[in-house]
Protein backbone atom coordinates (compact mmCIF):
# COMPACT_ATOMS: atom_id res chain seq x y z
CA UNK A 1 0.00 0.00 0.00
CA UNK A 2 1.64 3.49 -0.79
CA UNK A 3 1.37 5.49 1.82
CA UNK A 4 2.67 8.92 1.10
CA UNK A 5 1.86 11.69 -1.17
CA UNK A 6 4.72 14.50 -1.59
CA UNK A 7 3.27 17.08 -3.79
CA UNK A 8 -0.10 18.53 -2.97
CA UNK A 9 -1.30 21.86 -2.99
CA UNK A 10 -3.13 24.16 -1.08
CA UNK A 11 -5.49 27.62 -1.13
CA UNK A 12 -1.74 28.68 -1.08
CA UNK A 13 -1.17 27.61 -4.64
CA UNK A 14 -3.83 30.47 -6.69
CA UNK A 15 -5.50 27.83 -8.67
CA UNK A 16 -8.85 27.85 -7.72
CA UNK A 17 -8.91 25.86 -4.67
CA UNK A 18 -10.16 26.45 -1.36
CA UNK A 19 -8.30 23.58 1.14
CA UNK A 20 -6.46 24.30 4.00
CA UNK A 21 -3.20 22.24 5.24
CA UNK A 22 -6.10 20.97 7.33
CA UNK A 23 -8.91 19.76 4.95
CA UNK A 24 -5.21 18.05 2.99
CA UNK A 25 -4.25 16.53 6.09
CA UNK A 26 -7.51 15.31 6.66
CA UNK A 27 -8.47 13.87 3.50
CA UNK A 28 -4.94 11.98 3.24
CA UNK A 29 -6.02 10.12 6.79
CA UNK A 30 -9.09 9.13 5.15
CA UNK A 31 -7.56 7.75 1.94
CA UNK A 32 -4.87 5.66 4.78
CA UNK A 33 -1.77 8.04 3.82
CA UNK A 34 0.61 8.02 6.99
CA UNK A 35 2.92 11.41 4.80
CA UNK A 36 1.50 14.02 3.12
CA UNK A 37 3.83 16.72 1.57
CA UNK A 38 2.46 20.58 1.29
CA UNK A 39 4.36 21.89 -1.52
CA UNK A 40 2.24 24.96 -2.65
CA UNK A 41 3.86 26.56 -5.61
CA UNK A 42 6.87 29.52 -5.41
CA UNK A 43 6.14 33.29 -5.31
CA UNK A 44 6.47 33.37 -9.28
CA UNK A 45 3.41 31.39 -10.00
CA UNK A 46 0.59 33.89 -10.38
CA UNK A 47 -1.79 34.58 -6.91
CA UNK A 48 0.62 31.65 -4.94
CA UNK A 49 2.27 31.87 -1.62
CA UNK A 50 4.18 34.93 -0.60
CA UNK A 51 7.46 34.59 1.03
CA UNK A 52 5.96 34.88 4.28
CA UNK A 53 3.63 32.07 3.77
CA UNK A 54 6.39 30.20 3.43
CA UNK A 55 8.32 31.69 6.12
CA UNK A 56 5.27 30.81 8.43
CA UNK A 57 5.54 26.79 7.69
CA UNK A 58 8.62 26.66 10.06
CA UNK A 59 6.41 27.12 12.73
CA UNK A 60 3.30 24.82 11.79
CA UNK A 61 2.50 21.91 13.59
CA UNK A 62 3.74 18.27 12.43
CA UNK A 63 0.83 15.93 13.22
CA UNK A 64 -2.59 16.88 11.60
CA UNK A 65 -5.07 14.46 11.73
CA UNK A 66 -3.49 11.23 12.61
CA UNK A 67 -0.88 11.79 9.82
CA UNK A 68 2.75 13.69 9.64
CA UNK A 69 3.27 16.19 7.26
CA UNK A 70 6.16 17.88 5.65
CA UNK A 71 6.16 21.38 4.48
CA UNK A 72 7.81 22.09 1.11
CA UNK A 73 7.46 24.16 -1.59
CA UNK A 74 6.91 23.34 -5.43
CA UNK A 75 9.67 26.51 -6.56
CA UNK A 76 9.29 27.57 -10.11
CA UNK A 77 12.94 27.11 -12.28
CA UNK A 78 13.07 30.90 -13.65
CA UNK A 79 16.28 30.57 -16.29
CA UNK A 80 18.15 28.06 -18.10
CA UNK A 81 21.18 28.82 -15.38
CA UNK A 82 18.58 26.73 -12.83
CA UNK A 83 17.54 29.45 -10.93
CA UNK A 84 14.93 29.64 -8.19
CA UNK A 85 12.04 31.73 -7.68
CA UNK A 86 12.41 31.64 -3.49
CA UNK A 87 15.44 32.36 -0.82
CA UNK A 88 17.30 31.07 0.51
CA UNK A 89 17.09 32.11 3.83
CA UNK A 90 13.24 31.17 3.66
CA UNK A 91 14.31 27.55 2.01
CA UNK A 92 16.27 26.81 5.20
CA UNK A 93 13.19 26.96 6.92
CA UNK A 94 11.05 24.43 4.63
CA UNK A 95 11.54 20.79 4.72
CA UNK A 96 12.42 20.34 0.74
CA UNK A 97 11.60 21.84 -2.26
CA UNK A 98 10.52 20.05 -5.48
CA UNK A 99 12.04 21.99 -9.37
CA UNK A 100 9.76 22.31 -11.77
CA UNK A 101 9.55 24.57 -14.85
CA UNK A 102 6.19 25.84 -16.11
CA UNK A 103 5.36 28.02 -18.90
CA UNK A 104 4.61 31.69 -17.46
CA UNK A 105 8.00 31.45 -15.76
CA UNK A 106 10.65 30.02 -18.16
CA UNK A 107 9.49 29.56 -21.65
CA UNK A 108 10.69 26.21 -23.27
CA UNK A 109 14.10 25.96 -24.93
CA UNK A 110 15.84 23.09 -26.51
CA UNK A 111 17.22 20.03 -25.20
CA UNK A 112 20.29 21.10 -24.09
CA UNK A 113 19.44 24.01 -22.49
CA UNK A 114 15.96 22.36 -20.34
CA UNK A 115 18.32 19.51 -19.19
CA UNK A 116 21.15 22.04 -18.20
CA UNK A 117 18.61 24.25 -16.40
CA UNK A 118 17.31 20.71 -14.45
CA UNK A 119 20.53 19.88 -13.61
CA UNK A 120 21.63 23.26 -12.11
CA UNK A 121 18.55 23.51 -10.18
CA UNK A 122 19.47 20.04 -8.69
CA UNK A 123 22.78 21.35 -6.96
CA UNK A 124 21.07 23.49 -4.66
CA UNK A 125 20.58 21.82 -1.02
CA UNK A 126 17.03 23.08 -0.77
CA UNK A 127 15.96 21.10 -3.63
CA UNK A 128 15.26 17.19 -3.32
CA UNK A 129 13.37 16.28 -5.80
CA UNK A 130 12.45 17.16 -9.64
CA UNK A 131 8.94 17.70 -10.38
CA UNK A 132 6.67 16.72 -13.89
CA UNK A 133 10.12 16.55 -16.12
CA UNK A 134 8.09 14.26 -18.65
CA UNK A 135 6.01 17.80 -19.92
CA UNK A 136 6.62 17.54 -23.47
CA UNK A 137 6.99 21.14 -24.01
CA UNK A 138 10.12 20.68 -22.53
CA UNK A 139 12.38 18.32 -24.07
CA UNK A 140 14.84 16.84 -21.99
CA UNK A 141 18.09 14.17 -22.14
CA UNK A 142 16.67 11.52 -19.70
CA UNK A 143 19.79 9.87 -19.71
CA UNK A 144 21.75 13.12 -18.65
CA UNK A 145 19.11 14.06 -16.17
CA UNK A 146 18.84 10.79 -14.41
CA UNK A 147 22.40 10.37 -14.19
CA UNK A 148 22.83 13.60 -12.49
CA UNK A 149 19.83 12.90 -10.35
CA UNK A 150 21.99 10.16 -9.30
CA UNK A 151 25.06 12.07 -8.25
CA UNK A 152 23.36 14.66 -6.31
CA UNK A 153 20.96 12.78 -4.50
CA UNK A 154 17.49 13.79 -6.08
CA UNK A 155 14.74 11.94 -6.06
CA UNK A 156 12.50 11.86 -9.71
CA UNK A 157 8.93 12.57 -9.54
CA UNK A 158 6.25 9.89 -11.60
CA UNK A 159 3.49 12.33 -11.85
CA UNK A 160 -0.37 11.36 -11.82
CA UNK A 161 -1.61 14.39 -13.33
CA UNK A 162 0.97 13.84 -15.83
CA UNK A 163 -0.33 11.03 -16.67
CA UNK A 164 -3.62 11.77 -16.17
CA UNK A 165 -5.96 11.75 -19.21
CA UNK A 166 -7.03 15.14 -18.50
CA UNK A 167 -3.61 16.23 -18.14
CA UNK A 168 -2.12 19.04 -19.84
CA UNK A 169 1.51 18.38 -20.37
CA UNK A 170 0.79 16.49 -23.59
CA UNK A 171 1.19 12.97 -23.96
CA UNK A 172 3.52 11.99 -21.59
CA UNK A 173 3.72 8.32 -21.73
CA UNK A 174 6.88 8.28 -23.99
CA UNK A 175 8.66 10.70 -21.94
CA UNK A 176 7.76 9.08 -18.36
CA UNK A 177 8.83 5.52 -20.07
CA UNK A 178 12.27 7.29 -20.63
CA UNK A 179 12.70 8.83 -17.36
CA UNK A 180 12.08 5.73 -15.85
CA UNK A 181 14.60 3.51 -17.79
CA UNK A 182 17.11 6.24 -17.02
CA UNK A 183 16.10 5.75 -13.61
CA UNK A 184 16.24 1.93 -13.70
CA UNK A 185 20.13 2.69 -15.15
CA UNK A 186 21.09 4.40 -12.94
CA UNK A 187 19.55 3.00 -9.74
CA UNK A 188 17.36 6.66 -8.88
CA UNK A 189 14.58 6.16 -6.46
CA UNK A 190 10.82 7.79 -7.48
CA UNK A 191 8.28 8.72 -5.90
CA UNK A 192 4.47 8.77 -7.46
CA UNK A 193 2.90 11.99 -6.55
CA UNK A 194 -0.57 13.03 -7.05
CA UNK A 195 -0.21 16.53 -7.66
CA UNK A 196 -3.36 17.43 -6.29
CA UNK A 197 -4.75 20.65 -6.33
CA UNK A 198 -7.29 20.49 -2.93
CA UNK A 199 -8.30 17.40 -1.39
CA UNK A 200 -10.20 15.35 -4.47
CA UNK A 201 -6.34 13.60 -6.17
CA UNK A 202 -4.84 13.32 -2.72
CA UNK A 203 -3.21 9.81 -2.79
CA UNK A 204 -4.35 8.84 -6.24
CA UNK A 205 -1.89 7.40 -8.36
CA UNK A 206 -3.58 5.67 -10.66
CA UNK A 207 -1.58 6.36 -13.81
CA UNK A 208 1.56 6.51 -12.47
CA UNK A 209 0.79 3.38 -10.81
CA UNK A 210 0.00 1.69 -13.93
CA UNK A 211 3.64 3.48 -15.83
CA UNK A 212 5.61 1.72 -13.19
CA UNK A 213 4.21 -1.43 -12.87
CA UNK A 214 3.88 -1.56 -16.80
CA UNK A 215 7.65 -1.06 -17.11
CA UNK A 216 8.54 -3.52 -14.30
CA UNK A 217 9.95 -0.60 -12.20
CA UNK A 218 11.62 -2.52 -8.40
CA UNK A 219 9.69 -1.88 -5.89
CA UNK A 220 12.61 -1.03 -4.11
CA UNK A 221 12.86 1.93 -5.61
CA UNK A 222 9.48 3.00 -5.31
CA UNK A 223 9.41 5.24 -2.47
CA UNK A 224 5.93 5.51 -1.84
CA UNK A 225 5.52 2.71 0.78
CA UNK A 226 8.68 3.68 2.34
CA UNK A 227 7.74 6.71 5.02
CA UNK A 228 10.93 6.54 6.56
CA UNK A 229 13.33 6.08 3.70
CA UNK A 230 11.56 9.14 2.38
CA UNK A 231 12.26 11.27 5.52
CA UNK A 232 15.74 10.80 5.46
CA UNK A 233 16.14 11.31 1.65
CA UNK A 234 13.97 14.78 1.17
CA UNK A 235 16.53 16.13 4.46
CA UNK A 236 13.51 15.80 7.09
Amino acid sequence: MYLCDMHTHTIASGHGTSCTIADMAKKAHEKGLTLLGITDHGPGTLGAGTPSYFRSLAHAPRKRCGIWVCYGVELNITDFSGNLDLEDEILEGLDYAIASMHRPNLRPGGQTANTLAYIQAMKHPAVRMIGHCDDVKYPVDYDELTAAAREYGIVMEINNSSLSPEGYRGDTRANNRMLLEGCLRNRVPVLLSSDSHGTAHIGDFTYARAMVQEMNYPEELILNDKPEQVLKLLGT
